[in-house]
């Protein structure tokens, strides 16, 4: 997994803004060795995720585009919960998510960041099922029961009795919330996303802490407004 992840890192580096990178630059972005980040730039190229341009840079491989094209056909609400997520991020000026499971690992598959959020776009991929609302709420509707704890800071839930209280509150509102449990200074709201009767995804908001604990309730109402309407028309 912390091969996995350290790969993803180096995927969701590159961006619109950032085509391409050159190995001294992107280690010192990732805060990561030189050598680290050549190893993984080179077996993501030899792997056809990258491509290495005339100047020796990296930028990504048009078989990326063909993957995520491949995996959106195969997910018939990908595309509305997309449009959902960009409606998101405008109206509420946040980083909105979209988080998946993938068996018992909670997979960011898509961030959206409003200029005007007050946080940058996160770069992990693989996300601590115990510490995330997007965790939390994924595992408690596939009643799923983490076999470890991440103590990621310490407001993190560390006991099975903890996560047995959580998954309950879960249930009872419907959506989760995690308060500085994942990165200090920072919340995320998450509420699951319907596809027929079966939740499919978790979708919601990350901001500062600052800004969600004084607007908690206008915010979260905010979403399951979005969330409501956008299923309502589905």
């Amino acid at each position: 997994m912390l091969s996995l992840q350290k790969a993803s890192n180096i995927l969701g580096a590159f961006s619109a803004d950032q085509p391409e990178w050159g190995v001294r630059a992107l280690a010192a972005h990732l805060d990561v060795p030189r050598a680290t980040a050549h190893a993984y730039l080179a077996g993501l190229t030899d792997a056809g995720f990258l491509r290495r341009t005339p100047a020796g840079k990296y930028r990504l491989s048009w078989h990326i585009a063909e993957m995520g094209a491949q995996l959106t056909s195969s997910l018939p609400w990908f595309q509305d919960a997309r449009a959902l997520l960009t409606r998101l991020a405008l109206e509420v000026q946040s980083v909105a998510f979209l988080c998946i499971l993938e068996g018992e690992n909670v997979v960011a598959a898509i961030r959206e960041r409003h200029p005007d959020a007050d946080i940058d776009l996160p770069l992990d991929v693989y996300l601590p099922a115990t510490a995330t609302a997007s965790g939390k709420l994924l595992y408690a509707y596939a009643e799923l029961t983490p076999k470890t704890f991440a103590a990621c800071t310490e407001s993190s839930i560390t006991t099975i009795d903890e996560w047995k209280t959580e998954v309950a509150r879960v249930r009872r509102l419907g959506y989760a919330y995690s308060i500085e449990e994942w990165i200090m200074g920072q919340c995320t709201l998450g509420v699951p996303y319907h596809h027929g009767e079966q939740v499919v995804a978790s979708i919601g908001v990350q901001m500062s802490a600052e800004r969600y604990l004084r607007e908690e309730r206008k915010i979260r109402e905010k979403v399951l407004q979005i969330v409501n309407e956008a299923e309502g028309l589905a």
